[in-house]
C-alpha cells in the first residue's frame, strides 16, 4: 500500500512537471527551429507594454475626471475645489495623451510606413481632440 502511494505521488509529480514545463519547452523548440521568439528585451514587446500602460492611464484619468464632475454635482466638492482638481486631472490626462501620441509616432517611424504615419498622425490628433471633448 505504501509503495502504491509513493508511485502515485511520483506519477502526479511527473504530470505536474510536464504540464508546467510544456510552454517553456515549446518556446525553446521554436527558437531552435529558427522562429522569432519575443522576450522581455524585444522592443516590440516593450512598445506594446508601454502602449497598454498609457492606454490604461488614459482611461483611469478619464474616470477620475468623471468622478470629480460627479462629486461637484453631488455637492462633495465646491466649485473652487473642483476647478483646481479638474485642471490638474486634465493636465495629467493631456500629458498621458501626448506620450501616447509620441509612442504612436515612434511606432510609425520604426515601421517605416509613411502612409501609416500620415494617417495615424491625423487620427491621433483627431483622437486627442475627441478625447478632450469626451473629458469635458
Amino acid at each position: 500500500m505504501d509503495l502504491l502511494v509513493l508511485l502515485l505521488g511520483f506519477l502526479l509529480l511527473a504530470v505536474v512537471i510536464a504540464l508546467v514545463g510544456a510552454p517553456l519547452r515549446a518556446a525553446r523548440d521554436r527558437e531552435l527551429a529558427g522562429e522569432r521568439v519575443l522576450n522581455d528585451d524585444d522592443p516590440e514587446r516593450r512598445q506594446a507594454y508601454e502602449r497598454a500602460r498609457l492606454e490604461s492611464a488614459r482611461e483611469a484619468k478619464y474616470g477620475e475626471i468623471r468622478d470629480a464632475e460627479l462629486d461637484l454635482r453631488t455637492g462633495k466638492l465646491s466649485r473652487e475645489d473642483y476647478d483646481a482638481v479638474d485642471a490638474a486631472l486634465r493636465a495629467e490626462a493631456l500629458d498621458v495623451l501626448d506620450r501616447l501620441q509620441a509612442l504612436e509616432r515612434e511606432e510609425g517611424a520604426d515601421a517605416g510606413e509613411g502612409a501609416r504615419e500620415t494617417q495615424g498622425g491625423s487620427a491621433g490628433v483627431a483622437g486627442r481632440d475627441s478625447a478632450r471633448d469626451e473629458a469635458s
